[in-house]
């Protein structure tokens, strides 16, 4: 029986840092065997701005979550997140190499090469490229060339790219801890990965993954991801709106918003003026939520949940909406995602976000939360944990596809060189386990 390979993700945001540790089963199950969360330190929206403090806080999240899985992360998949995540569409051409023949995997890589091949910045560094579709001698919408005759191989690819300097600072901080990165994924990617089903994707949808400092945006059009960009805008303003309304410390207007979220509906109120007058008496009392049980060091006692929801909480969710409607709008994809949006993310839980994201995007909204995974996931199948169960998928995809090139490397080293004597029958043993 083959042995389980492990495969990790280390989700690093403004508001918290998450480390998930999973073993890949032979039927490409991904279990979950550790899980550690803990507060974010040296980090703003989405970049370190402390190398010290954030290498601390990833180094606690990793040790708890070894303790848990019973084993050491050698290997990490990481998430980026920021304002410098930027995206764009390129277009890549080769002829191919052999055209009596068929378009090889050395073809594919060649034309992604080619799309890759674009006039950058020194500032700037690709993180994904990701093909939207080929084009077999302008036949479109191939998904898979490899196998076809054609004698000209185009490609629509998404590059997605980061700041140098930002991803070369969280790179360091997990590098100093001996772990090596697998791959540096883009959040909204990573959350896309856990909470879409394959046929909002062919459909067309809008990601909205609202974290602590960021927002990010992802627009996936007939399966392939098209658009990406993220917003300096996240639930962390909202906690700090409330903070200075309120007059109270971030700490405490984070559990206030927390226990708003969780607090069923305010009534609606009657028609006819007597039903009018109890609704209205009876919705004073509800509308008062208490707080004295919190323990919040400034000693309230109660607070109005309408003052807070409608005066507060909503005109920062329409902010955040509207500025996700205008990159929706400058995608140019607008009215091509009849799946709708699907919001997920910490910020998510806000009391009123769908209501907000319906009214401001004129879409069906709902929440996602991560799917495809078991395991330890009692805790993690909530939306904020949407990313960092994203790169254990993601971390698996790159992880098969690797291991299916080098083994099909071996295979077709054996093919064309004839060894013998011991190195022979181990090659022939490792053949016989290729598909």
């Amino acid at each position: 029986m083959a042995r389980d390979t492990t495969v990790s993700g280390i989700d690093v945001g403004t508001s918290k840092i998450t480390t998930l540790v999973a073993t890949i089963g032979e039927e490409d199950d991904v279990r979950v065997i550790g899980v550690a969360t803990v507060a974010s330190k040296g980090l703003r929206k989405g970049q370190v701005v402390n190398i010290e403090e954030a290498t601390q806080a990833i180094s606690q999240s990793l040790e708890s979550a070894e303790r848990m899985a019973g084993a050491s992360v050698g290997r990490a998949f990481v998430s980026v997140g920021g304002s410098h995540i930027a995206s764009l569409n390129s277009h890549g051409v080769v002829a191919v190499a052999e055209p009596e023949k068929e378009i090889s995997d050395n073809d594919v890589k060649r034309v992604i090469e080619a799309a890759k091949a674009i006039s950058l910045p020194s500032s700037r560094e690709i993180l994904h490229v990701l093909p939207r579709g080929y084009i077999v001698d302008s036949q479109e919408g191939i998904i898979d060339p490899v196998g076809m005759t054609g004698v000209r191989l185009e490609v629509d690819t998404h590059l997605v790219t980061g700041g140098a300097t930002a991803i070369r600072n969280l790179r360091k901080c997990v590098e100093e801890l001996g772990v090596e990165v697998g791959g540096m994924v883009f959040g909204g990617l990573a959350s896309a990965a856990a909470t879409l089903s394959d046929t909002e994707k062919e459909l067309g949808v809008v990601l909205i993954d609202i974290g602590g400092g960021t927002t990010d945006v992802a627009i996936f059009i007939e399966g392939a991801l098209s658009y990406s960009s993220v917003i300096p805008i996240g639930a962390i303003n909202i906690t700090k709106d409330l903070a200075a309304g309120l007059r109270v410390s971030l700490e405490s207007a984070e559990k206030i918003k927390l226990m708003l979220g969780q607090s069923p509906k305010m009534p609606a109120v009657a028609d006819d003026d007597e039903g009018a007058t109890r609704s209205a008496a009876k919705g004073d009392k509800q509308d008062e939520m208490d707080v004295s049980d919190m323990g919040l060091p400034e000693e309230l006692r109660t607070v109005s949940k309408k003052t807070l929801i409608e005066g507060i909480i909503k005109p920062r969710l329409n902010e955040i909406f509207t500025m996700v409607g205008l990159e929706i709008k400058r995608s140019g994809f607008g009215g091509m995602t009849p799946s709708g949006v699907v919001i997920t993310g910490g910020g998510a839980l806000t009391v009123g976000a769908v209501e907000s994201a319906r009214r401001c995007l004129a879409m069906s909204v709902h929440i996602g939360t991560p799917r495809k995974i078991s395991g330890l996931i009692d805790e993690i199948t909530t939306s904020p944990f949407a990313a960092s169960c994203g790169l254990l998928l993601h971390g698996r995809k790159l992880e098969k596809a690797e291991q299916s090139s080098f083994l099909g490397g071996i295979g077709r080293f054996g093919d064309r060189v004839q060894i013998k004597g011991i190195a022979g029958k181990m090659i022939d043993l490792v053949k016989s386990f290729l598909p």
